[in-house]
Formats: structure tokens, sequence, C-alpha cells
């Protein structure tokens, strides 16, 4: 199948890829959405792609070895332990993972969108109005544009997703990851070759070495745990959102603080308080689950179709491979039905098994955390093989597999 026209709502990965997809589809006209008016690739947080991951992606041509990264090879999981700069290892595994900076990765994928692709920064979607054989979008200036086919790629807060199932939003899993980036990387262990999860009653966090997209490097971290539910403490996130720096109240940066201060090793803790405020900031952890990838001539893509917590280490992964998915439903598809329904049967399942998979790694990481300070590798070994258990290469940590069996 080749021809039509295709929107594409939301111009970040997952955006970009989509807009990949549907170029080496055929579509004769690609129209990008993207709300903000520009600063993506100055998005700094850190993301991992499995090395296995990676490899398959850059086969199928949506990402590069030249893009910017850092090598990880084992994950070592520490609880604080008296003096000890660092604390005790409770238990390493391996980690064959590549580290990127996310607006460097962005900037990468948005050079590899073919220049006949009309992308449009600062470009809001306002409504959508289906029909039987096209999609019309309203647009914030007032215009209206009618695609063959439209594809949400806006996230977990996706207006796309909204005009599929008006009832179907992300949950909130009542923890949050407070998130922060800082240039002090010149002492990290083994060289900055390791991520390191430091753990804690009621959450752990995790940090590592990513690209500064100008040829250095940063620390990125991201912790987890449940604020205290004292009225004023505990933001209310039931609609999901983001807390940027500048919004967090000051009881929940203090409580955050003295969380670090009193249950990380000296290091570790030394490393997050010296993190620069304006590099800080509040992401809520979020479920969602679609009872289908597609609607009539509409699609998702990434989070705008399912959400998985970030335990699962493979959040961008799952947009790459939703557009690879799209993609080959598209060069295998004889019309816009066949195509929408072959791209549902490959990856709805895949979604809903990775959302479950993650549920299931909060439960044990965040929710209801083991006694951190009795564990020795054996302990830990057991520990992270009953969050897995009853997953498979299709939806395991770090991502599913693109190879079939």
């Amino acid at each position: 199948m080749s021809g039509g026209t295709v929107a594409v709502v939301g111009g970040s990965i997952a955006g970009c890829a989509a807009a990949l997809a549907a170029a080496r589809g055929g579509a004769d006209r690609i129209t990008v959405f993207e709300r903000a008016q520009a600063g993506l690739r100055d998005r700094g947080v850190g993301i991992g792609l499995h090395n296995d991951r990676f490899a398959e992606l850059r086969d199928a041509g949506y990402l590069t070895s030249e893009m910017p990264w850092a090598p990880l090879n084992r994950r070592v999981w520490s609880v604080r332990d008296g003096d000890a700069r660092h604390g005790r290892p409770v238990g390493e595994q391996p980690f064959p993972f590549r580290a990127y900076n996310w607006g460097s990765l962005w900037s990468e994928l948005r050079h590899r969108v073919p220049d006949g692709v009309d992308y449009r920064s600062g470009s809001v979607v306002t409504g959508v109005e289906p029909d039987a054989d096209g999609v019309t979008l309203r647009l914030g200036d007032g215009h209206r544009e009618r695609f063959d086919l439209v594809i949400g790629a806006d996230g977990y807060r996706s207006v796309i997703r909204e005009a599929m199932y008006l009832d179907t939003a992300a949950s909130y899993a009542g923890y949050i990851g407070w998130r922060g980036t800082s240039p002090e990387v010149a002492d990290l262990p083994s060289d900055g070759l390791d991520a390191h999860n430091i753990v804690f009653p009621g959450g752990h966090c995790m940090a590592y070495r990513i690209p500064d997209g100008v040829g250095g490097h940063r620390l990125n971290w991201i912790l987890y745990t449940t604020p205290a539910r004292e009225d004023g403490l505990h933001p209310d996130l039931r609609t999901p959102t983001s807390l940027p720096p500048g919004r967090l109240t000051a009881r929940l940066t203090t409580w955050l603080r003295e969380l670090v201060a009193d249950t990380f090793p000296p290091y570790w803790a030394g490393k997050l308080l010296g993190t620069p405020a304006e590099t800080t900031f509040i992401q809520p952890i979020y479920d969602l689950e679609v009872p289908r990838y597609t609607a009539g001539r509409m699609a998702l893509i990434g989070d705008a179709a399912s959400v998985a917590r970030p335990h699962l280490g493979a959040g961008s992964v799952k947009a790459l491979q939703d557009a690879t998915a799209l993609q080959s439903a598209w060069e295998s598809a004889g019309d816009w039905g066949q195509l929408l329904e072959a791209y549902d049967t490959a990856r709805s399942p895949i979604g809903s098994a990775m959302v479950a998979l993650a549920r299931r790694m909060g439960d044990a990481q965040v929710e209801n955390t083991p006694d951190w300070s009795a564990m020795g590798q054996p302990e830990f070994d057991s520990w992270w093989q009953a969050q897995n258990n009853g997953s498979d290469r299709r939806s395991g940590f770090g991502g599913h597999s693109l190879k079939r069996d």
C-alpha cells in the first residue's frame, strides 16, 4: 500500500519515528504537529537502551551508532551501611545498556525525518473529528485539516487517545520519580561504567552517566518514593501531569532532601543534594493501557498507547518498536483497514504485557520494598527473579525482542 495523507500528532521521539515509518510506508503527504515551540533538544534527562534492542533498531534503520551514548556494564544495588562512603552492595547484575541524553537522541531522530515531511513546531491540536474514511483535526489557530490517517504520538495526555477512548486515561500509580541531572561526574565509581541503585525503605534511586550533548557527560538520576500523605505534602496527581522546577512546594522539597540525607550513603547523598535546583523536577508515575492501538482511521504509538512504569527500562524502545511494527504493517497491507489491523495485532499484546511487568517491578521496588539491609547476593537474585516470573523475551526487562521464534 502507498499514498494517502497522514498526520502525526506529537513530534518527540515517538512522533519522529512515526513520521519516518509513514514515509517509508509510502504516504504521499505527512504532517507532524508538535505543541512545543522549540526546546525539545534541550530536554537533558537520561534514557537507557538495552544493547540487543539497540542493535535491532539500528538494523531497522531507526538508530545509528553515531548517536552519542555512554556504555553501562553492571548495575549495583547498594544500601546505607554506617559511614561507608558508597554504602554496602546488596546485589549486582549484568546491565548491558547504552545511556543516552533524551534531547540528543530526539535531535538525531529529527534529522532522519525526510525533508518532505511538514514538521510544524508550536502547532496545537484542539479537536479531533473522525469519520468513515478519514479524520479532521481542529488546530489552535482556528484552521481545520483532514487526513486519511491520524497517528497519536502525543504522550500519556494524548488528545488522539481521548478521541478514540473517551474514558481511558493514565492512572496515577501512587508514587513519584524525583529526577535530576548534575555535571559532577569526575569521581563516579567504576569510571562511570556502572549504573547504581541506592535502596532505602519505601523506594530506590537509580543513577548513571549520560552524554551532556556537547561532548561531555552528566550524572542522571531518578528517585522513586511515595511522599507522606500529610495535608499539603503529597501533590494531587490524579490528573496526568508533571511538576517542573518552580512548581515543587517547599514542604515536598524539604521532605525529599531529608529522606536523602537520612537514608543514602554519604557519597550518593552528596551527589543528589548537590544537584542544581534548575535541573530537578518531579515525574509522577502512571499506568496506561488501551483496548486497541487503533480505532477507525486513528492509531496510537508510544506513551499515547501504553505507559509502562520506568523500572522496565524500555520506554523509548517501546515507541521505536511501535514505529517498526507500523512500517512493517504498511509495507504488507493492501488498504488502510489491513494496515491498522496488522499494527494493532502486533503491538497491543506487547504493550499490555510490558505494563503488567512494570507494575510488578514497581510493587517490589517501591510500594512493598524488602528489608534491604538483610539482603546479600542470593537473596537479591531470588527477589529479582520473583518480579520477572511469567515474563519472556517478548515483554521482559529492557524491552521485548523484535526477532520471531
